[in-house]
């Protein structure tokens, strides 16, 4: 059948231009897409308005890393761990505020924790059991091949002993739970390698502290020699087949350990890397791919020397794999523009292109265009050396090693693998006959592919057969934030790149849904109807479900800050003022954008950008013409609005954080142009941080008293004061030196504070006096939100899930 552009526009109620996007992004014709249900491409359309922003993401949480000067302190997260590990070990009572303190009994009880947690006495994991996050790495034991490992950016080290039907984290009190990487040793299974830190975002990815091992799989430590800023990125690790030589992938170049202790590392390459690999066959063999700069090396002594192989004109990321059947063969997955495969005959000393094309005879986007960020390639079948696999958004299959390329997963598809590829793993028995079971490492947990030939065969989107979610509590989704309704018990919680999600408890913890795409952020929860929920897309753009979360984002009111679809043009569009908040429109906001809805009035929102946007009527009808109406009531101060916060009892009083640091106050937001004044720049007690405001709370009863909270690696990141604003306290003095991201106020043990960090969660029982770090439940965790429902507290991770625990029965 041949049909235009326009005419399949018309039939599919979209536009031209998304026509030729969704082309573009499959590597497909409209042919295809014409014979899909209209309901199918208007789903994929709504999953390409809310695209992965891993840069954006990345540079966002950045911000929130940075000292008064602009700078990261080096190694600054895992000193923070260090000091978070002492006061753990001083002996604290065993409750502190409710919260389970003392030291850390549950950290060696002889191997992995019940269900997805450390041994939970007062604790609750609330999931998600069935969402996942982004997973940098896979190994799976060559004997046992049930017992598998998997490492995440934000949750640690997990483990399976029955092929992914359920998984436990190996040990929630690791040093650093920001995992990139993991590699077994060929001789010895016992014997695993991680690394930590995210060198493939470059500045803005999640910091590391070195290399981390374990002898017996099951306790871990880190190796000393690698907690330097040499090893804050570690990307790849590569072990000989001897297991004699380790070879460290890092964002300061190539590092080599042939000692048995690993006591000493010697760097043989200083370009940033992503990748290296020993030959399977011939342990003086190893090859290393660039992390940016479009380079590849090969070596021929062990990794002892390197040279520069000829590769052609590249550019980017390298990811590299040599053909199992063949290892003379080498194929170079290259970053490119959209992804070029090239491959080498001499063992990686030099590169051929390949032709890369789609079915549709142009070069495929394989990559999506990120490849910086997802980028992974397979040559594992040793009865074939032109079967590859390719993965970046999605995944792609070719026989003829690299000219012609299959789509194989749909990633707006749940029934596909999830979006962004970072590891492709064959089951130690695939023999390219009887076994082709191969894993794969994504944005959304871990996946299996029963057969690799029949996996995804559909002749046109969704490509869907043959594939296996095996997330099964692996609980490592990484939210912002979240919000609660009482009476129906129901949680929302934004999340990094899974969208906004809703859990109810009765269901369990398999049971958390998305009811909207994309990345969700902050969260708000109606407290008289528990239909109303209300989350947000990025730069601001706040959405609102009045359905009690039970449909998606392919319905419902969508964003009532202004952004709608119009379809007299076929594409997204903005309503007029005063319909719309215009900070959004402009994407003049974070990226993960501040908003609270006033706990005295539910029908108010305010929404932070670069200014302070008020709504009076969030719950009015959404149409294309009307809609919520918006204002500013707080100007410009030439920062972004980081943190707002709403007296409980008095409305009129709000505050707002910046993201440099300034903290102002309004005691008449209500007025038609309240008056604002920056608190803490004079008197004898300032607020002296100039760095990321990331928390402002009130105290429940008195609107005087009042906790900042900031970001940085730095002294003095919880401050509170009594008096309005005019005197400030430092409250830190005893917490690790770390972003400081939540702060709660028990509601009526009102000197009971509870602080989350970039560490874990601590507890105060004299309004911040002294702390201690609770020894159970989200442990070394960065929590990222605390909210209450009664006297329950809710803890959001960014990497752990969410946890909750009852403090109603503290007398």
């Amino acid at each position: 059948m041949t049909i235009s552009d326009e005419q399949l526009a018309q039939s599919k109620n979209i536009s031209v231009a998304q026509v030729q996007l969704l082309c573009r992004a499959r590597g497909t014709t409209n042919e295809t897409l014409a014979a899909l249900p209209e309901a199918a491409v208007r789903r994929a359309l709504l999953r390409l308005d809310h695209p992965d922003l891993p840069t954006a993401r990345g540079l966002f949480r950045l911000k929130q890393e940075r000292s008064d000067d602009g700078s990261v302190r080096p190694l600054g997260l895992g000193t923070a761990y260090g000091q978070a590990e002492t006061l753990l070990s001083r002996g604290a009572q065993p409750l502190t505020a409710g919260i389970p303190t003392g030291p850390n009994g549950q950290r060696h009880q002889g191997g992995p924790a019940p269900t997805a947690g450390m041994q939970l006495a007062n604790w609750v994991w609330l999931g998600p059991g069935n969402v996942g996050g982004r997973t940098r790495g896979i190994v799976i034991d060559p004997v046992q091949p049930d017992r598998m490992w998997a490492v995440s950016a934000g949750g640690g080290v997990w483990h399976t002993e029955d092929g992914g039907a359920q998984w436990e984290p190996v040990d929630d009190f690791l040093a650093n739970l920001a995992c990139s990487c993991i590699t077994m040793d060929p001789s010895d299974a016992s014997t695993m390698y991680v690394g930590t830190g995210e060198a493939f975002q470059n500045l803005d990815a999640i910091r590391g502290n070195g290399i981390f091992l374990t002898t017996d799989a099951v306790s871990w430590k880190p190796i000393a020699a690698t907690q330097i800023p040499d090893f804050q990125f570690v990307s790849r690790i590569a072990v000989s087949r001897s297991g004699d030589v380790v070879l460290a992938a890092t964002s300061a170049g190539l590092f080599r350990s042939a000692d048995s202790a690993r006591a000493t590392w010697t760097q043989v390459l200083d370009n940033p890397l992503g990748d290296v690999r020993f030959d399977p066959q011939d342990s003086s063999k190893a090859v290393a791919g660039s992390l940016r700069d479009g380079a590849a090396w090969f070596s021929r002594d062990g990794g002892l020397t390197w040279d520069l192989a000829d590769s052609g004109p590249w550019t980017g990321r390298v990811e590299l794999a040599y053909a199992e059947k063949d290892p003379d063969i080498v194929y170079a997955s290259v970053q490119m523009t959209t992804g070029l495969i090239w491959r080498s005959q001499d063992g990686g000393a030099t590169y051929q292109r390949r032709n890369t094309l789609a079915p549709n005879g142009v070069v495929a986007d394989y990559l999506g265009r990120q490849g910086w960020y997802d980028n992974t390639i397979w040559a594992g079948d040793p009865t074939n050396a032109d079967l590859v696999l390719v993965g970046g958004v999605n995944l792609w299959r070719s026989t003829d090693g690299g000219d012609h390329l299959a789509e194989i997963s749909t990633w707006w598809d749940p029934r596909s693998a999830h979006a962004d590829q970072h590891a492709i793993v064959s089951h130690p028995s695939y023999d390219g006959a009887t076994n082709r079971t191969v894993f794969f490492g994504n944005d959304g947990g871990v996946f299996k592919a029963a057969d690799l030939t029949a996996v995804g065969n559909e002749p046109q989107p969704p490509f869907v057969t043959g594939w296996t979610e095996l997330v099964n509590n692996y609980g490592v989704t990484q939210f912002y934030a979240g919000a609660g309704h009482v009476g129906s018990g129901k949680i929302i919680g934004g999340t990094q790149d899974n969208g906004s999600l809703v859990f109810t408890p009765a269901l369990g913890t398999e049971d958390w849904r998305p009811f909207f795409g994309g990345d969700g952020g902050w969260c708000a929860s109606d407290p008289t109807d528990s239909n109303v929920f209300y989350g947000e897309y990025v730069f601001l753009n706040i959405h609102r479900n009045t359905d009690g979360c039970t449909t998606d984002d392919t319905q419902g009111d969508r964003y009532i800050s202004g952004q709608f679809f119009n379809f007299a043009t076929r594409d997204w569009d903005w309503k007029q003022v005063p319909f719309r908040i215009t900070d959004a429109k402009n994407e003049d906001a974070l990226f993960i954008a501040p908003f609270v809805l006033d706990p005295n009035n539910e029908n108010r929102i305010l929404a932070g950008g670069v200014s302070l946007w008020q709504t009076m009527n969030a719950k009015q009808p959404n149409t294309v013409a009307s809609g919520p109406t918006w204002k500013a009531i707080k100007p410009n101060a030439g920062s972004l609005i980081s943190a707002i916060a709403v007296a409980r009892g008095d409305s009129d009083v709000v505050w707002a954080g910046h993201e440099d640091g300034m903290v102002f106050r309004t005691t008449n937001s209500a007025a038609p142009t309240p008056t604002w004044e920056r608190v803490g720049v004079m008197g004898p007690n300032p607020l002296t941080p100039r760095r990321y405001c990331t928390c402002i709370t009130v105290h429940p009863t008195d609107p005087d008293t009042v906790y900042v909270a900031f970001g940085g690696y730095e002294r003095g990141n919880l401050w509170g004061t009594t008096d309005g604003g005019a005197r400030w306290t430092n409250l830190a003095t005893a917490l690790p030196l770390a972003p400081i991201r939540a702060v709660a106020v028990h509601p009526r043990r009102t000197q009971l504070l509870y602080c989350g960090t970039e560490v874990g969660l601590f507890a105060s029982e004299n309004a911040g006096a002294s702390w201690s770090p609770t020894n159970e439940g989200p442990t070394n965790c960065s929590v990222d939100d605390l909210f209450w429902m009664d006297e329950t507290l809710v803890c959001v991770t960014h990497g752990r899930g969410m946890f909750r625990i009852d403090l109603s029965t503290i007398p």
